[in-house]
């Protein structure tokens, strides 16, 4: 490589790296935030314990503190003297479980999602949501209608319930997609002219077991900064919520001890959203819409209290409304991440794509089209990756061709460096003037590369996060989404994982096929180095992206071997000698 092309790629490789590395700076970050932001509530919290029997001296006892306004008050209600009714929903996708005690979903079953590796059985149910301790669709902030009141069953069917109290009647009907209706008409009369502030609850949702795994909350704003409105990812940014959604595999003190920070974490989000949600790395529950407006939200993160270090273990919220309208339908989903689904309700920016959304939208379509064709997500991605060298397949071509040529013309340039190495100005027009001589492009090597870079990004995004992928088995992968995690009672770091091996090997042999205008000393060290740097990255990475990477790196070698027998027959037959027959005499003849 000339100067230019290792500048470059030195770039890129270290644009890459930066990328693939940024989450583990992020999370170190939301750390020290989480273990600053509990300091500051233990020391409101010592002030607050502190201020009332202070001013209880010279207070009245019958002074209590109010409540701000437009906030609901904030009360544990007692449980109805009445027993509890349950009511089941199912559709083929969905079966919920309600209570007639505040006429709200305590469990959803994802009836396609098996709990752990492996098909749906006995010893292996599906998935649920396990929403008791945070009812999905509980009404929060006047006693008359939260869980502390006992409804009635008015009416029940398969996928439709109708509760009622007598100061409201609540009907809940399970539709599909993961969709769940709650139409509620209140008495107005039965509570004053006074305003009513109540919170509508969206559930609450665990963080999974792999250390892959991820809590977080999205929301719509509807001002999110500027006048504009606009998606939020509220582990990120000045969100409050930043330093409590992930853990730091530092700690959260000096010591990386979490025990001084608080078990439970709860924050305020002022602002009406269009839509809220709570997700894990492939599952969500949110308030898709509601048809009053509403006046922000609050969540609350439980951490993992066994972990020494901080880890975020489930995180539920609630959505804010400054009164009581007389009718109001709100719309819940509560299913997987998958684009089609949240697509359809506005809600697309919850898969979290980023700046690169307008390349992973298309590749998570690609994705499921060449599954429905073949009925394995392991083919899908071979297939995927034959799609995506094939689109790349002439930039590529160009690019090996470019270093071919550059490689060709490094005897001249060194004639020009060792000629003019006291006269850089000259030297550079020399070298440039021998460019346009031999219609050389020294950029024409790198720009490919650079054009791939927001392709792999794009693809590391959707084959990280794809619930598609989820348990999806292949040849000896059993969990695509996951590390392969081979003999992991027998090898450290998780099990032996065999293609992050094959995909550093690759990358060493793709290298030695890639024409080199450096010593051969670099040429060795790029041979070690990347393969090396590759392996300790994509080692603990879903199989999916090492197996995407290893296809990749074969295909590309085939390609360049290709290429240099082309070019390689090409140069022979410029070369080769002219046959020239002799001239055929008469006496040639007659002797013939």
């Amino acid at each position: 490589m000339n100067k230019t092309e290792k500048i470059i790629c030195l770039l890129l490789g270290a644009a890459l790296a930066w990328y693939l590395w940024t989450e583990t700076g992020r999370a170190k970050e939301r750390a020290k935030y989480a273990a600053e932001q509990a300091a500051i509530a233990a020391t409101n919290a010592v002030a607050q314990a502190e201020a009332p029997s202070d001013a209880a001296k010279d207070a009245p006892a019958a002074d209590a503190k109010e409540e701000p306004a437009g906030e609901p008050a904030k009360s544990v209600p007692a449980k109805p003297s009445v027993p509890e009714e349950t009511v089941v929903l199912e559709n083929d996708q969905l079966r919920l479980e309600l209570s007639s005690w505040g006429a709200v979903v305590k469990k959803a079953t994802l009836k396609k999602y098996a709990r752990n590796v492996g098909e749906i059985g006995e010893g292996n149910p599906a998935l649920e949501f396990d929403f008791g301790a945070s009812p999905l669709g509980e009404i929060g902030g006047e006693p008359s209608l939260g869980s502390g009141s006992a409804y009635g069953v008015k009416s029940a069917s398969s996928n439709e319930v109708v509760f009622s109290n007598g100061y409201a009647e609540r009907r809940i009907g399970l539709l599909p997609d993961y969709r769940i209706v709650f139409d509620d008409a209140f008495d107005k009369a039965k509570f004053g002219g006074a305003a009513h502030p109540t919170t509508l609850s969206i559930g609450a949702v665990a963080m999974g077991a792999s250390k892959n795994d991820i809590l977080s909350v999205d929301s719509w704003a509807m001002n999110a900064g500027k006048g504009k409105e606009g998606v939020l990812h509220h582990c990120e940014g000045d969100s409050p919520l930043k330093g409590y959604l992930v853990g730091g595999i530092g700690g959260c003190s000096g010591s990386g001890d979490a025990s001084a920070m608080p078990a439970e974490a709860e924050v305020d989000y002022q602002g009406a959203q269009k839509w809220v949600a709570l997700k894990n790395r492939f599952f969500v529950s949110a308030l898709a819409s509601s048809t009053e407006p509403n006046a922000g939200f609050s969540a609350t993160v439980v951490r993992d209290v066994s972990s020494r270090n901080y880890r975020p273990e489930s995180v539920s919220g609630a959505v804010r409304f400054a009164d009581l309208p007389e009718k109001r339908t709100s719309v819940f989903y509560v299913g997987p991440k998958r684009q089609s689904l949240l697509w359809d309700l506005g809600m697309k920016d919850v898969m979290e794509f980023g700046m690169w959304r307008w390349l992973c939208y298309p590749l998570v379509w690609v994705l499921n089209f060449f599954n429905g064709l073949i009925p394995s997500f392991g083919v899908a991605i071979i297939l995927l990756t034959i799609a995506v060298r094939l689109v790349f397949w002439p930039l590529t071509r160009k690019s090996t061709e470019g270093m071919k040529k550059m490689q060709e013309l490094q005897p001249l340039m060194k004639e020009i460096q060792a000629k003019y190495k006291d006269n850089p100005q000259r030297l550079q027009q020399e070298t440039w003037a021998l460019y346009k001589e031999k219609k050389v492009n020294p950029m024409s090597s790198c720009l490919p590369m650079l054009i791939q870079i927001p392709v792999f990004i794009a693809l590391f995004n959707v084959l990280r996060s794809a619930v598609e992928l989820r348990y999806a088995p292949f040849l000896w992968i059993g969990d695509l989404s996951e590390p392969e995690g081979l003999f992991a009672s027998w090898f450290p770091f998780g099990g032996l994982n065999i293609l992050p091996i094959l995909m550093a090997v690759s990358t060493g042999l793709q290298s030695a096929f890639t024409p080199s205008t450096g010593d051969k000393s670099q040429q060795k060290m790029m041979m070690v180095f990347m393969p090396v740097m590759m392996l300790f990255m994509f080692y603990s990475f879903p199989s999916a992206l090492s197996l995407y990477w290893f296809l990749s790196n074969l295909l590309s070698i085939v390609q360049m071997w290709m290429i240099r027998r082309q070019t390689a027959a090409k140069q022979s037959a410029a070369v080769a000698p002219e046959v020239i027959d002799p001239p055929v005499t008469r006496q040639m003849r007659r002797h013939g």
